[in-house]
């Protein structure tokens, strides 16, 4: 992922920031221009709490090359308390302990690194709730 890029999704990765829209109160994520339900073009950020339960899941054993020192990792469908449903990671639990309805939260992870030199890229990830 390129620099500017990077910049660009800050909002989105960092603070879980989707869109709602003025007209029919949908909510998004990742943010949109154009409500899906309503064609509406009067759309305003949305941050979510970054608490849900997971959907589905599947855990990876054979990554792409940027993703080895992870391995193996869990990949979930979220459900957000709010109602979006997204793709994230899962951390800070055994893939064997993971669950189909377990309760899930928000943390700033390290997604990737680009290189030696290169940019560290960090984002959300989800782990069960400390108790």
């Amino acid at each position: 992922m390129d620099l500017p890029r990077i910049w660009r999704l800050k909002s989105q990765r960092y603070k879980l920031e989707g869109s709602q829209c003025k007209s029919c109160q949908k909510l998004s994520f990742p943010p949109v221009q154009v409500c899906s339900d309503c064609r509406s073009q009067e759309i305003e950020p949305f941050r979510f709490a970054g608490k849900g339960s997971v959907y589905s899941f599947s855990t990876v054993y054979n990554p792409l090359t940027q993703f080895t020192e992870f391995v193996p990792y869990v990949v979930a469908l979220i459900d957000l308390a709010e109602g979006p449903r997204i793709t994230a990671q899962l951390t800070d639990v055994k893939p064997e302990d993971v669950s189909i309805g377990m309760k899930v939260e928000m943390v700033i992870r390290k997604i990737s690194e680009q290189s030696d030199k290169g940019a560290i890229v960090y984002g959300y990830k989800f782990r069960p709730p400390i108790k």
